[in-house]
């Protein structure tokens, strides 16, 4: 018999959800009077992408939307993170719009409210339009009008269906990813164009907000972050030192302008004359109040002043080479509600890449995956405990997708797809995760040899 002691429940009412990107699912990428993205023009370009893969086709969402959300229902999820192809609505990111793109979304919507799933929409996954890449990009500040322009265009045609928007998606990524490693779209190699860029998107993210509650007030509006706690790799005041400002530079350098009106002060003075121009008015903007905030969590941080730490002995890693490290996801919750007078949090994003493959059985036993999400749900719920007001989890990913410069080859769907012919075949975990949505909880004893459901 399992008693309540046996099991982790979740507060009444916790949105149980599954989040995904279009750029990353959607395919059909010059379809229908869609204009090209940044992440168009980079796939394309020879060696930036694992295989030389593209997310031309992806998991062809654009076509099969309705046998996603099909899906989606019957694995008992209440909340669905999706992101909104800003090139597909209006081609060259400002001016006229496609109507036949916006009816994609308009249908999609429909869908979801009709199998009582509730969209979670982000304007912004990265996928910046081309043509607006083609004057500066982010580095422009006019592109911060012109998202907003795109946010109410959005809100005025979904908002009567749509509750709750995020503005952008781990503004961190597209600033140093996209403009000062490379790595990403747009592939540019500067820190000053990133920490500028960096700034520009917040006070995008500003004026988006804006724009969003002067079209309905019945909006919750927030952002997405990334979330990594930053730990020390030994107990030394020089380590301590590191690891706060790896902090400072990588996760307060978003939350203190969004929550304190200001840049944390020592990121700020370890960047010299390259920290971003910020001109009057900007922090007034970007510290409007929001209603809630996405947290995506994967790895922890370990910091060492005399370069780059040791790996931690026996520890677990993805296919991605992140640390499993489930304890993270409570200690930042925790963080940053100490440090921010924080509004409802949601975890917007949490997953794991591991090598699945379909068995002889036709099933993807995928026991690894399961024990992640279930030790992270068990740190959750602590956090919960602790105090932080979370309503809400999205398992990253509802599918197995295109994973950005990785290409189709890191998988972190609870749906395994079939990339020759689309076939989508529910993970173990997938299955676990549903009989969890529908329970609210799940038993403690779940284990990588009891990680699947029968």
């Amino acid at each position: 018999m399992t008693t309540t002691q046996d099991r982790v429940s979740f507060p009444q009412g916790f949105l149980w959800g599954a989040a995904t990107a279009a750029y990353q699912i959607e395919g059909a990428w010059n379809a229908d009077g869609k204009g090209e993205s940044i992440w168009d023009r980079f796939s394309h370009t020879p060696g930036k992408i694992a295989n030389n893969d593209t997310g031309d086709i992806a998991c062809d969402h654009y076509h099969k939307f309705a046998e996603d959300v099909a899906l989606m229902k019957e694995l008992g999820i209440r909340g669905y993170r999706l992101s909104i192809s800003w090139p597909r609505v209006i081609p060259n990111g400002r001016g006229p719009v496609n109507w036949i793109g916006l009816d994609f979304y308009d249908r999609l919507v429909d869908t979801l409210v009709m199998h009582n799933i509730e969209p979670f929409v982000t304007l912004y996954h990265w996928d910046l339009p081309q043509a607006l890449q083609d004057i500066g990009g982010w580095t422009n500040r006019d592109v911060g009008d012109y998202f907003a322009d795109y946010a109410a265009c959005m809100v005025h045609r979904l908002g009567d269906r749509v509750r709750h928007w995020a503005t952008l998606n781990e503004p961190w990524c597209s600033a140093f990813l996209g403009n000062r490693t490379g790595e990403m779209a747009p592939g540019i190699k500067d820190e000053k164009t990133a920490l500028q860029v960096s700034h520009n998107l917040l006070v995008a993210h500003g004026k988006a907000v804006r724009a969003i509650k002067a079209d309905s007030s019945n909006t919750e509006v927030g952002i997405v972050n990334i979330c990594s706690p930053c730990v020390p790799a030994t107990d030394t005041e020089a380590d301590k030192r590191a690891a706060e400002l790896v902090w400072q530079r990588d996760i307060a350098w978003f939350l203190d302008p969004l929550f304190k009106a200001h840049y944390p002060v020592d990121a700020w003075n370890s960047y010299g004359n390259l920290v971003p121009d910020v001109k009057p008015g900007d922090l007034a903007l970007i510290s409007q109040k929001l209603d809630f905030l996405g947290a995506n969590f994967y790895f922890r941080n370990i910091c060492s002043a005399s370069g780059p730490a040791p790996k931690p002995a026996g520890a677990e890693y993805t296919e991605m080479g992140w640390e499993v490290h489930p304890q993270g996801l409570r200690d930042v919750l925790v963080r940053m509600n100490k440090d921010y007078h924080l509004p409802p949090v949601y975890i917007t994003e949490n997953g794991a890449a591991f090598a699945d493959t379909v068995s002889a059985d036709g099933h993807v036993h995928d026991p690894r995956r399961t024990h992640y999400i279930a030790e992270h749900l068990k740190q959750l719920r602590l956090a919960i405990s602790d105090g932080v007001n979370v309503r809400g989890y999205f398992v990253w990913s509802l599918m197995d997708n295109f994973e950005w410069a990785h290409g189709l080859g890191k998988r972190f769907g609870i749906t395994h797809i079939d990339y020759k012919t689309l076939k989508r075949t529910v993970k173990d975990s997938g299955l676990w995760y549903s009989k969890v949505a529908k329970e609210n909880g799940f038993d403690k004893a779940t284990t990588l040899t009891e990680a699947t459901v029968k």
